[in-house]
C-alpha cells in the first residue's frame, strides 16, 4: 500500500478532518496522510462557529452511542492529546441539556428517553414542577415536561479542533494550506486531487471532510450528495437579570435554544425552514429583536430586559435526505470516502466518526458499528428515521 505517493488525502481540516487524521496516524503511523485546508484560521468553519454542544438526547441508537463515546473521550482528552508538555484544555462544562416537551409530543419523547436510559444514559423525565424548582427563572406553563441529561454540556470547539490537529501532526500528518478544486478519477477509482495552487496530488484514497462545501467537492468526481449549506445564526445577549446558576442548553418545542455562557451572557438561536442556502455569513439583529426575544421572554420572563451584544452566522451541512451523517466509501468510486451531512451534529460526533473513518480506510474491525450511515442509502434514496428528535 505504501509508496512514494501520498496514501490518503483528507479534504477539509475542521474537526471532522482533524479527528480522522488523528485516528489514521495513530492506527498506522507509516501511512502518508495529507490534510488540505483552505481556511487555516477557521474563520468560516462550522466547527468554530457552532454552540459547541454535546448531547446524548437522540432517538437513533447510533447517534446516542456516538455522543456517549465523545463524553468518554472528553474524560481523558487533555492527557491523550498532549504534545510534549502542551496539554489542551477544552473546558468541557457538563451543565446539562434540557428538552422541553409539548403535550402532543410526550409519547415520542418518552420512547426516545427509554432508549437513552436502556443504553445507560443518565437522562430523566422532569415534570413542569421539577423544571420550575430547578430553574426558577423558567415558566414551563403549558408544557408536558422535559427530558434532562446532566452529563451533556458545551466545550471550547476551537481548542478541541487545535488539539486533534496538533496531535495528528505530531503523529506524522502533513497539513497543507490550499484548496482542492477537483478530485481526479479514472471513472472507477480516485487517483488524487487537483489544487487551487495548480498542483496535482496523487493518492489512492481521498476523504471528503469538507463540511458545508462537501457537495461541491464531491460533484467534481461526478458524485451527487444531498448536502446543502444552510445559514444558522447565533446571538450573544446580556440580560439585566443574571441567572444565579448556569442554565443548561434549553431547547423549546418551537426549536428555540439557549444557554448561559461565561460572563453572565446568554447565547441563543433558532433554525427556520426558510433559512437561506449558500455561503452567506451575515447576521441580522431583527431576527433576534422581532422573533427570538419575544419567544425567549415568554419562557423566561426575567429576560424581558436584555442587551444584544453581538451575533454571528455559521453553516450547517444539512443532509436533505434525512438529517443524518453520510459515512464510508462511496459505492460507485473506489477510494472515495465520505464523512458528510452532519446537519449540525458534526462537532459532537467527531471522535466516533474520526475513529470509524480510520478503521474503514485501514480495513480494521469497527469499535462502534456505524454502517447504518452508509452512503448506500443515498443511492437507494432510503432515509433514516430519527423519530422526530433532530
Amino acid at each position: 500500500m505504501h509508496s512514494n505517493n501520498t496514501d490518503v488525502i483528507i479534504i477539509g481540516g475542521g474537526i471532522m478532518g482533524s479527528s480522522t487524521a488523528y485516528y489514521l496516524t495513530r492506527m498506522d503511523p507509516a501511512l502518508k496522510t495529507i490534510m488540505v485546508e483552505k481556511d487555516p484560521a477557521y474563520e468560516k468553519a462550522s466547527t468554530t462557529l457552532s454552540m459547541s454542544n454535546v448531547r446524548v438526547q437522540f432517538s437513533l441508537r447510533e447517534n446516542i452511542q456516538i455522543s456517549q463515546y465523545t463524553l468518554e473521550v472528553f474524560k481523558t482528552f487533555s492527557r491523550d492529546m498532549a504534545v510534549a508538555d502542551n496539554c489542551p484544555n477544552i473546558q468541557f462544562k457538563p451543565e446539562g441539556n434540557l428538552f422541553l416537551v409539548a403535550g402532543g409530543s410526550r409519547s415520542q419523547a418518552e420512547k426516545a428517553l427509554a432508549l437513552q436510559q436502556k443504553l445507560g444514559c443518565q437522562v430523566q423525565w422532569w415534570s413542569p414542577e421539577t423544571i420550575k424548582a430547578r430553574f426558577p427563572l423558567y415558566d414551563p406553563t403549558g408544557m408536558a415536561g422535559g427530558t434532562f441529561s446532566a452529563a451533556d454540556g458545551h466545550f471550547d470547539a476551537y481548542a478541541a479542533l487545535m488539539a486533534y490537529r496538533a496531535k495528528a501532526c505530531s503523529q506524522g500528518l502533513t497539513c497543507l494550506h490550499d484548496e482542492v478544486v477537483a478530485i481526479e478519477t479514472d471513472g472507477r477509482r480516485v487517483n488524487g486531487v487537483r489544487l487551487q495552487s495548480g498542483g496535482m496530488l496523487p493518492a489512492g484514497m481521498v476523504v471528503n471532510c469538507a463540511g458545508a462545501w462537501a457537495a461541491r467537492v464531491a460533484a467534481s468526481a461526478d458524485v451527487s450528495l444531498p448536502v446543502v449549506p444552510i445559514k444558522r445564526q447565533v446571538f450573544a445577549v446580556s440580560p439585566a437579570v443574571k441567572p444565579d446558576i448556569p442554565l443548561p442548553l434549553t431547547v423549546l418545542p418551537s426549536g428555540l435554544y439557549f444557554r448561559t455562557e461565561t460572563g453572565g451572557l446568554i447565547l441563543l438561536g433558532k433554525s427556520f425552514d426558510k433559512d437561506p442556502q449558500g455561503y452567506d455569513f451575515s447576521w441580522d439583529d431583527k431576527r433576534f429583536l422581532e422573533i427570538l426575544w419575544p419567544e425567549l421572554a415568554e419562557f423566561v420572563p426575567a429576560f424581558d430586559t436584555m442587551k444584544l451584544l453581538r451575533g454571528w452566522a455559521g453553516l450547517y451541512a444539512v443532509n436533505t435526505l434525512d438529517g443524518n451523517a453520510i459515512l464510508g466509501q462511496w459505492p460507485e468510486l473506489d477510494g472515495f470516502y465520505l464523512a458528510n451531512g452532519f446537519s449540525g451534529h458534526g462537532l459532537q460526533q467527531a471522535p466516533a466518526v474520526g475513529r470509524y473513518m480510520a478503521e474503514s480506510i485501514l480495513g480494521k474491525s469497527h469499535a462502534l458499528d456505524l454502517s447504518i450511515f452508509s452512503p448506500d442509502r443515498v443511492l437507494a434514496n432510503r432515509p433514516l428515521s430519527e423519530g422526530g428528535l433532530v
